[in-house]
Formats: C-alpha cells, structure tokens, sequence
C-alpha cells in the first residue's frame, strides 16, 4: 500500500487539520498499544481496527473530516490522526525492510516479535539482519514518521513533510476537481465573491519552503499535501472553507498564467465601467472640502462624510471608505482642537479619494478595495505580540498592540480606544495596567496569544473575545520572535525592501494596517543618541546580513518614559531583534521600533515607567537633502492652500506656492515646478473650482515623488490613470 497523501501529514499538519491534544491522544495510544490494525484495500483505502472494535476508514481522495470512523464524531476524531500515524509506522517499516533484504541477499531469519519493546511502544517488526541501528531508525522515524528514502524507486523523502520536494500548483486543480471536493454550495458562494472581484498574494513551493499557500485579504490558504485538495488549511472558520480554498485555488490559476506573485481575481467590468454614485458623492464632498477649507467644515458636513462612507461601505468599496472615514476623524479632530489634526494628512486624503478614482479602471479590486465579506471569523489562530503604540486626545486614549500572525505571515492590529473623563490624563505607563482580554496590557503587547474567537477585517485589524472558558490564552513570549517565517523575520533588510519596490504608490495600495511592520534581526549596535531639536531619539543597528539600519523614535508626551526605556534597551545588554514599522526615508532604511527584545525580555517603550529625564548622548547632524526638503516644501504650501481652502487663499499662501514651484526648479524638479506654476495661473486667471484639478495633479505628483525619492528611486514614474508623469 502506498498512500503518499497520508505519509505527507507530519504531526505539525494533523494539529492544524484537528488540534494538538488530538495528535498528542493518538500518539500517546500508538505509544501504549492501543493504536489500530492497519489494512488497505486495491483502491487504496486504509482501514483500520482499533482494540476498543472502533473501526476507521480513510478513502482516497477525501480529507480527514470526510473519513469514515465508527466512533461517531462529526470531525477529525483521534482514531483518524491515529489511523494515519500508525499508517505512516506500518509504512516506513515496510520500505525499511524492502532495503534491508536488497542490502543482504540469500535466507532471512524470522523475525523477531516481542511483546514490548523497551520504551513501551508497540514491538517494531524486524529481522535480526536490520541489526540495532535499524532499530533506532525505526524509532525515529515514528517520533518524525519520514522515510530517508522512498518506496519502490520513490524519489528521497523532504525531512518533516513525509515526502520530497514536489514543484507544483493548485491552480492546476480545474473547477470539476474543486466541485468533487468542496462542494457545490461553496463553489457557488465563491464564484459569488469571485465577480466582485478580490486580490491576493501567491506564495510558490520551493526546497526551503515547500508549503504553496495564498494570503487573501481576510484569511490565509495553505496546501501541504501535493495534489490534494482535501487537506489545505486555512485559518478561516469551518464554513467558509470551502470558499476561501477555491478562492485560493483561482487565485493560484490567475498568478501561473501571468507568472506574478501579486494578482486580482475576477471582478465584473460592467460594475465600474458606469457612473459610480457612491464613489462619485465621496469625491465631491472631497471637493468642496478643498475649495472651502476645512474652517467651513461644520456638522452638517461631517454627517455628509459619514453617509458617503456608509455608502461606500455598502458598495464594497472598502478603501475609498477607509479614506473617507479618516478624512471625517481629521474634520472633527480640527472642530474639536485635537492635536493630531495635520493638514498634511488632510491634502493627502483629499488626493488619495481621486487618485484611486483616476485608477479604478485598470485595478479596480486592488484600488477600490476587496468584496470578500468585510469581517469574517477565523478558526483557532496563534498571534505573537510585537509591541504596541499609544496615541489619543485630550477626551480619548488609543492602543493599538500588533501582533505576528506566523502562518499567514503577516503582521495584524488590534485597536483598543478609552474615553476620558474630566481630569484624567494617563500615561502610556499608567494604562500598562488595563485589562484586556483578561491581562494587563503590557502583558498582552509581550504575549502569545491563541485564541478561538478572532475576526480579521481587510485591513487587517483584527478583533479577539475571551469567549467560552480557555477559548483564548495569553502566554509569554519568550523566544516566539526568534521562530517568526522569512517574511516576518527579517536577517536581510536590504533584500526585503528590495522585493518590496515594486508596490504601487501608497496612494492607490490596499489600505492595509501594519503594512510596514517587521521585526529585524540585529547583530550589532554602532550608537545611540538624542536630537534635541527633533525631540528625536537615533541609533545605528547591522542586521546579519550587514544592512544599516536607522532606528528613529520621535518624542511621545503620552509615554514620557519611551526614548529613555528605548535607550536603556539599545545601551545595555544582547539586543537580538527590533520590531516596529520598517521603510525607506532620505535613502536610509529607517525603522521606528516599538519593541525591542534583549536578552532579558522584551521591553515596550510605549509602555515604560519614567518621566524622560534620562541624560541621553547627542545624535551627529545630518546633513539636509535638497530634493527632499523641496519636495517638502511644495507639499507644505498645498497643504496650507488645502487646509484654507482654494476659494479662501490669502496672499501669503499664493506667494508659498510661487516659491514651492522656484525651489523645485532649482533642484531639478521642473514637472513638479510646472504644477504648481499651473495651480497658481489657473486660480489667477480661472477661479478656484476650474484650479481644483491642477491641485489634484500636483498633490498626486509630489506625493509619489517623494515617496520614490524616499526610498531610493531615482525619477518618478507615471502612476496609472493620474496622467502624470516626470
């Protein structure tokens, strides 16, 4: 008998399939003698008789939780998972003795067969030919049930998959393949999802990592048994399974034909090729912002906002809602005098809405944002705590803790907000000690956490409930950063950035939070000191591989503690990993930590104890780069034209903008100069509602410069549908 789909389950596999203890139970059966009779049929079914009289049977072609077992269970049961490892036993010992009687020729003696080996376990049936070693080998390979070489000319095994290293594609499974497996039903809710159209990103095997798996907006899809469908995993709740595979196997089908790692699936055209009303409403609030200045900006108009959201929501338009609902936080934060209003975010916003407008037509599920269901429930997830950021107002504290989702290799947010009441203005130290999820914060932000209660929206923010009793547990860390995948993990910091270039502009990517947030393996550190003018605290770090990397964390009056706990870490000590939000800025890799793990532990300089009266060593000055604080500049005086408004613009805003456009001139910029030239030609001579679009196009263009110039691009290039270019 020779089922390589069950010989492919090693146990990390099986606990995903089902869950630990289940793996454990069976193993601690096989181990004691109660593991089954093991027989297969022609067709290939392994069937097997339990002492209790259980009898399990497991077909070809069919998952686990489509076995058949006589114990009655509705899912993976522990007769499966033992069924199959005792398969995996009775297999590897018959390979061993094939290559034991082609390696000693001529009569063999009987074997062996005594009532208990030793440690236990179920007697190993061999001959006295296979000798002591064999033994061992036959005990190790039950512990990681793999065979060294395969049956009957099969290629040699991959350590730890039961099998070796297959180069294939689920996208080779056609629509018949995934109606046998799935089901119709979910075949016909994804072909649903399908034409809204979504995006995914393409993970394919390789002899490091033979796994092919799908990051889909809302949920991973793995599949670690070659030509399999029965066993992918995926970290979505049991109904949407057989969704989110078919969803993972198009998405597999529409990345081979065009040989990308990055695609969008599906997505009727007729839906964008007319007027859209809700996109349409959105872009012309954003107009009237622009034109009167967020000054005239009252309630009234803050209700339009959240009713073009709304709208936008309800249409599926997921990022141009997510700008909408930030351009509305923004109004509010200036009617209220909040400090974390910026008129620079606000002109951003303002062209990003008609940026992802000018794009739609050639990405319109990438750009306008995903259809998937926005909040879907995830199966039993395991997260790795990576720091948290404090923020608020006056009238409000944030958290905002983020968390390494190590199978779907991506790193994930979760938002806690608390309203104040009169007086109270806590520290970042002081709210360490808030509760959630049943540990005190700081606990949380230096925790594994694995919950059965967790929902993943697109942008992924995630949200956890307690849940039933032991449903979600909060332990340590420990060592958990050092265990995180390649593409959490970073040793080579450069490479990564690298592989990153081809994005599209911030303004027209997935708005999705924690984007740029990695954890960076440090080698050494060169200094750390303070800006006193920047209020601004640096060090130089190597990374293994030898990258320089810039740690900069500005001053946070919320954490007055923070530089002075970040210092400390970064001074003293074995510092091993830094993790925080990694980009390119002035062309240096730049990262702005918020956790740092040392030998000791891992400390949140957010978090901290303190009151920032630490005597900190002074940070070399840095030389200014031109191109950058021109660029700076002309976005400043759109900025300030934005935030006044275009019909409302005084004198002193009109000369920032002839002297934006001088500047950019004298450092070479000359599209960016002819921008601004024409805004400010077109409000002289034409108006401010006809001057509304030449804003558009110099705020688009100088954000996308900058943003090239930044990390590391040496001209600009044109970004789909704006109609500029350098």
């Amino acid at each position: 008998m020779n089922r390589a789909d069950l010989r492919a389950l090693s146990p990390e596999t099986l606990a995903a399939l089902a869950n630990r203890g289940l793996v454990k139970r069976a193993e601690k059966d096989l181990t004691a003698g109660s593991g089954p009779t093991v027989t297969a049929t022609d067709d290939g079914t392994v069937r097997g008789t339990f002492p209790d009289g259980t009898e399990t049977e497991l077909p070809p072609g069919v998952g686990l939780d489509e076995a058949t077992c006589g114990c009655g269970a509705a899912g993976i049961c522990r007769h499966r998972i033992g069924l199959v490892l005792a398969y995996q036993r009775t297999a590897v010992g018959a390979s061993q003795e094939r290559r034991a009687t082609a390696d000693v020729p001529g009569p063999r003696t009987a074997p062996k067969t005594p009532d208990r080996d030793t440690d236990g376990s179920a007697p190993d049936h061999r001959t006295d030919a296979d000798g002591p070693d064999a033994s061992e080998r036959a005990r190790d390979t039950l512990t990681n049930p793999v065979e060294r070489a395969g049956d009957s000319g099969s290629p040699p095994v991959e350590p730890g998959t039961g099998r070796g290293f297959v180069d294939w594609s689920p996208g080779d499974f056609d629509d018949d393949a995934l109606t046998a497996a799935l089901g119709r039903p979910a075949l016909t809710s994804a072909r649903r999802l399908r034409d809204r159209g979504y995006t995914a990103r393409l993970h394919r095997p390789d002899p490091q990592d033979p796994v092919p798996r799908v990051e889909l907006p809302t949920c991973s899809v793995s599949f670690p048994v070659p030509h399999e469908l029965g066993y992918a995993l995926t970290d979505a709740a049991g109904p949407l399974r057989g969704e989110v595979v078919a969803l993972a196997v198009w998405a597999f089908r529409a990345g081979d034909a065009g040989r990308t790692t990055q695609v969008a699936v599906g997505g009727r055209t007729a839906a964008t090729d007319g007027p859209d009303d809700a996109l349409r409403t959105a872009l012309a609030l954003a107009d009237e912002l622009l034109l009167d200045g967020v000054q005239q900006a009252g309630p009234v108009f803050a209700g339009s906002l959240q009713r073009a959201r709304e709208a936008l929501t309800a249409t599926s338009r997921h990022w141009p809602a997510g700008a909408v609902a930030e351009l509305q936080e923004q109004v509010g934060a200036y009617a209220a005098r909040g400090t974390h209003y910026d008129p620079r975010r606000l002109a951003s916003l303002l062209a990003e809405l008609h940026a992802r407008h000018r794009a739609a037509k050639r990405d319109p599920a990438g750009v306008l944002g995903t259809k998937e269901a926005p909040v879907p429930p995830l199966r039993r997830v395991r997260l790795v705590a990576l720091g948290c950021r404090i923020g608020g107002t006056a009238g409000d504290r944030t958290a905002e803790t983020y968390f390494a989702h190590a199978d779907a290799g991506i790193a994930l947010v979760l938002r806690k907000r608390w309203e104040l009441t009169e007086g109270q203005e806590p520290t970042g130290h002081e709210l360490s000690t808030r509760r959630l999820l049943g540990s005190p914060l700081l606990g949380l932000a230096t925790a594994n956490v694995v919950s059965e209660h967790t929902s993943r929206a697109a942008d992924r923010t995630v949200t956890i409930s307690r849940g039933r009793i032991a449903a979600t547990s909060v332990t340590p860390v420990g060592s958990a950063w050092t265990e995180l995948p390649g593409t959490l993990l970073l040793r080579d910091v450069a490479a990564h950035l690298r592989a990153a270039a081809d994005r599209p502009p911030r303004l027209v990517r997935p708005r999705v939070e924690a984007e740029s947030v990695r954890v960076v393996a440090v080698s050494t550190v060169d200094r750390v000191g303070y800006d006193p003018a920047a209020q601004r605290l640096e060090a130089i770090v190597h990374d293994p591989a030898g990258n320089e990397i810039l740690i900069r964390a500005d001053y946070n009056p919320l954490c007055p503690g923070g530089l002075d706990a970040l210092a400390a870490a970064l001074g003293e000590g074995e510092v091993r990993c830094v993790s925080g939000m990694l980009n390119r800025a002035d062309g240096r890799i730049v990262l702005d930590p918020l956790a740092v793990l040392t030998a000791t532990g891992v400390v949140v300089p957010d978090l901290a104890p303190g009151v920032g009266d630490a005597t900190l060593d002074t940070a070399p000055l840095r030389p200014a780069d031109p191109i950058t604080a021109a660029l700076e500049s002309a976005l400043t005086a759109l900025a300030d034209a934005a935030h006044h408004g275009l019909s409302r613009l005084s004198g002193a805003t009109r000369t920032r903008l002839t002297d934006g456009a001088a500047e950019l001139r004298r450092t070479g910029l000359h599209t960016a100069a002819r921008l601004l030239t024409d805004l400010h030609t077109t409000l002289h001579r034409d108006g401010a509602a006809t001057a509304v679009p030449a804003w558009v196009d110099a705020q688009i263009h100088l954000s996308v410069t900058l943003e090239l110039h930044q990390e590391g691009a040496t001209t600009p290039t044109e970004m789909p549908g704006t109609g500029t270019g350098p």
